[in-house]
């Protein structure tokens, strides 16, 4: 039997394509599973089991398209009962919460996994993929990034890995401790041995970015940032900017070589009683031989992709879950479940219309600014999906022989690639933030912003908001801004609705 699909990985990403296949009914696919349950990885991260992924039964709604908004952590399903909420009130859940519905997803649905079954080869020929003796027309690899990322620092392999370390804080006490890192793996190791050492240093060579700043989720999140008052409260700990240079081990401890980026590289030499990597995880590619080895992008970290989440060089080689962020690596949401869950559901669409002859799921309009004006309004008012993959998944209109169709969750590089075809006007709505967003403190009261609805002044507004833009040929040929609005409504007729019908009657006029 050669199966359509073979997804490799029962992780969220691995059942949230094999709960759509299923749905749909008419795809023969199976899951392949290394572990002996669903969501292995969570069964040992994070390492102090505390997930930063928002959990929030009560959001003072009904509705379960906006709860999703506050919900990162279930997957997409009909079926009310496999939502996360229902597993625990914590806003930061415990990992072992995670598992038990994963476990519950997958059972309930009676998804086809394979488990206990680790691929040791993925090859290609003769327009199949051979994986461990099955063959299947395309493989989907959902394993997440399964390896330690291993800087270039000389002795990095005597440093204890934040996969292994142990993780009980008295076995650190009265002890200098050097973290390698300055992501949330590494500051919720500094925060859970704050109380047994006596000085936690964390080192590297990037800037501290804050992620109620940068609004990517993947920065220092607050929940594991409590190590920063330690540090600008002088009380003991530090955080250094710069590289780590060489690692050295004697009967007394570590010897550490520090280049110092805030002091024009002066090298300084730092002594401490354990060394701890937490330097970030990587894409194990070690199963695929010669015929169906991806390239690899950023730093080899990640399988590089083309906008349909495809291999850019083995065709038929799709990937989803965190994989995809390459797409969109340190700016959105593909790294995580709250945003990849759409991704998911986007690659589901892709491949349905690519190798089934399965257009994207579209409604027809009223061919008129105003019906047009009605269907973006509502959607950007309710859309869990453009919430939670800002910029990157779109809502498409096509305005094609007097033809209008809604399409909702498309990429934004899939239709600029073509991947709808060339209809003569498209408008694409995404909820955004504005572009210096970054570098706008929102606790600073004395930097002036732009009023709230103030619709004149849209474009330059720094907190999420919805852009319309019109693309002809696949090139962008205007842009509108809809005002930002406190309480994420943008349905004020004057402010909102008015404005927007104005911007998309004149792309109709155009001929």
């Amino acid at each position: 039997m050669t199966l359509d699909y073979l997804i490799i990985g029962a992780g969220p990403a691995g059942l949230q394509l094999a709960a759509l296949l299923q749905a749909e009914g008419r795809r023969d696919y199976l899951v392949l599973e290394g572990a002996g349950r669903p969501g292995a990885f969570f069964a040992r991260f994070p390492r102090h089991r505390q997930l930063i992924s928002i959990n929030k039964p009560r959001t003072g709604t009904d509705d379960p398209e906006l709860n999703l908004r506050l919900d990162w952590n279930s997957l997409l399903s009909d079926d009310p009962a496999l939502l996360f909420t229902r597993y625990t009130p914590r806003y930061f859940p415990q990992a072992e919460d995670y598992l038990r519905y994963l476990a519950d997803f997958a059972s309930r649905l009676d998804l086809r996994i394979r488990y206990d079954t680790r691929v040791s080869r993925v090859a290609f020929a003769d327009g199949l993929f051979d994986v461990d003796g099955i063959a299947a027309r395309h493989v989907v690899v959902a394993t997440g990034m399964s390896r330690s990322y291993e800087p270039p620092i000389e002795g990095y392999e005597l440093a204890e890995h934040y996969a292994d370390m142990p993780v009980d804080p008295d076995d650190f006490t009265g002890q200098r401790v050097l973290v390698i890192g300055k992501g949330n793996s590494a500051f919720e190791t500094a925060d859970a041995l704050m109380e047994t050492t006596t000085v936690i240093h964390v080192a590297g060579p990037s800037s501290v970015h804050l992620a109620w700043r940068t609004h990517y989720v993947g920065h220092l999140r607050a929940v594991n940032n409590n190590f920063l008052d330690t540090y600008q409260l002088k009380s003991a700990n530090a955080v250094l900017d710069g590289h780590v240079r060489r690692i050295e081990r004697d009967a007394d401890g570590y010897t550490v070589t520090f280049s110092f980026s805030r002091a024009d590289e002066v090298v300084k030499q730092l002594r401490y009683d354990r060394v701890l990597a937490c330097t970030g995880f990587r894409f194990d590619a070690s199963i695929f031989d010669e015929s169906a080895r991806p390239d690899l992008a950023i730093k080899d970290r990640f399988p590089q992709q083309t906008s349909a989440f495809e291999s850019v060089n083995v065709p038929g080689l799709y990937f989803a879950g965190t994989l995809t962020q390459q797409r969109d690596f340190k700016r959105g949401t593909n790294g995580f479940i709250h945003g990849f869950r759409y991704g998911v559901r986007a690659l589901h669409r892709i491949l349905q219309a690519r190798h089934h002859a399965t257009p994207w799921p579209a409604t027809p309009l009223k061919a008129g600014p105003e019906a047009i004006t009605d269907a973006i309004i509502a959607r950007v008012n309710r859309s869990s999906a453009l919430w939670q993959q800002f910029g990157f998944l779109a809502d498409v209109v096509t305005v094609e022989d007097g033809q209008v169709s809604y399409l909702e969750e498309v990429p934004v590089d899939y239709v600029r690639d073509g991947g709808l075809g060339d209809p003569p006007l498209a408008l694409l709505t995404t909820l955004e933030y504005g572009p210096d967003h970054d570098k706008v403190d929102p606790f600073d009261i004395s930097v002036r912003r732009i009023a709230q609805d103030a619709a004149g002044q849209a474009h330059d507004a720094a907190y999420l908001h919805p852009v319309v833009r019109a693309l002809r040929g696949g090139e962008v040929v205007a842009v509108h801004h809809l005002a930002e609005n406190l309480e994420n409504r943008w349905d004020r007729p004057e402010v909102h609705v008015r404005p927007l019908a104005a911007f998309v009657a004149r792309q109709l006029d155009v001929r």
